[in-house]
Formats: C-alpha cells, structure tokens, sequence
C-alpha cells in the first residue's frame, strides 16, 4: 500500500497523444470556397435565351428611331423647298375661287300698277298711286324702316311746296338708285285705293289695309312694283 501513495501522478507530457484534424489539399479547398461563394449568388433573373431576345429588341427599336428620325428631316427639307419655290418670283398665282352664286330673294309683295292691287301673303288690296304728273317709280325695292305716323314733305322728295302731311302705317321702301318711296294710309282720300291714282307717287291704301301691311312687312323684305 505504501508502495501505491509513493508512486507520483503521470506527467502531462507523458498522456497519450491526439489524433490530428486531417490536412484538406489545396484544390479540396477551393472547391470548398466556390461552393460558399455560390450559395450566397443571387439566382439570373432570366433565362439567357431571354436576355439575347432582349438585347435584339433593343437593337430594331434603335434602328427604327433612327430611321423615323431620317424621315422626318427629309420632310423638313421637302417642306423647306416647296415653300421656297412658291415664295419665288416663277410661282404662279392660284387660280381665283368661282364667285358665290346666291339666288335674289322672293319678293315678300308685289304691287300692280296696271290692276290697282297689292298682293301679300296671300291676299291682295287695292292701292292708289302717283297721278301721270308724278308717277309711282317701279322696279325692286327693300323695307327700309317702319312709322305709326310719320311726317311727309314735297321737300322731301324733290317737289317744292305742294304738300305737308302726316299720315299713318308708313312702310318705307328704297330703290337700287338709293331713293325712297312709300305704301301708307291714304287717310285724306280713302275711297281712291283701287279706283283712280291720287298720290304723288306714293302708294296709297285704305287706313284698315295700310295697317295689315304695315304689320306683316319687316325691314329686309322685298317689295317689286311693277305696271
């Protein structure tokens, strides 16, 4: 027993020695870090098909904006020229546009010398007019203005001091040559109008028949008097 407590505890330098951890060979090593680098790779977003398909696309949209940029500068100069050659003295000028052909319009009434009559809508009502010394002017002639009574002077249309008067339902009517006439109320000979010409070249109606014209012709109407 004494012999056991004498003996001293193994040294460490005297434990069995470990195995050691296998040495990898270099080219083991960079397969091992090729494979590490490429499972952190982010995966191709596409396929390579893909991306050559891509890349001609690419390539016909350049040359297409290339070709419409041609054309455009080839008709900018086109354009350029042809206004050139018309700004030139050698330009020959347009031919003028065919003048508007618009029909003359309808006569709204008619007066009749010969029978005595003015015809209107329709209807027709005895007139007087301007005696042989002063007779009534015939041809087409347009409404011009409208009076419920109105004023009217020889002075006024050449013929001195032979008469002043007013009278009412006046339309006033005004030939080609600018001169008026009028068809009013022939209030100071009221049985004239269809019998015999008391005017001096007016047209002369019954007070009842002057107002129904005068009430349905409008400045712009046309009114022919004629023999």
């Amino acid at each position: 027993m004494s012999d056991d407590l004498s003996r001293e505890p193994a040294s460490p330098s005297s434990a069995a020695p470990q195995p050691a951890a296998p040495e990898q060979s270099a080219p083991e090593l960079s397969a091992a870090l090729r494979a590490l680098a490429g499972s952190g790779a982010a995966p191709a977003p596409m396929a390579g098909a893909q991306v050559r398909r891509r890349a001609v696309a690419r390539r016909r949209r350049r040359r297409t904006a290339l070709a419409g940029g041609a054309a455009v500068a080839v008709a900018a100069l086109a354009f350029g020229l042809t206004s050139a050659l018309r700004d030139g003295s050698d330009a020959r000028p347009a031919p003028p546009a065919a003048p508007a052909t618009r029909s003359a319009a309808a006569p709204a009434a008619t007066v009749d010398l010969g029978s005595r009559t003015l015809a209107l809508g329709g209807r027709s009502v005895p007139v007087s007019s301007g005696k042989e010394s002063h007779p009534t002017r015939t041809g087409r002639m347009t409404v011009v203005a409208k009076y419920r009574v109105k004023r009217l002077t020889s002075e006024s249309v050449g013929l001195g001091q032979e008469y002043d008067v007013s009278l009412p339902w006046v339309v006033e009517l005004r030939g080609p040559d600018g001169r008026s006439n009028f068809i009013l109320a022939l209030t100071y000979a009221e049985d004239a109008p269809g019998v015999r010409d008391a005017t001096r070249g007016s047209i002369g109606l019954r007070s009842a028949d002057a107002r129904w014209v005068y009430e349905r012709l409008e400045p712009g109407a046309v009114v022919t008097v004629r023999r």
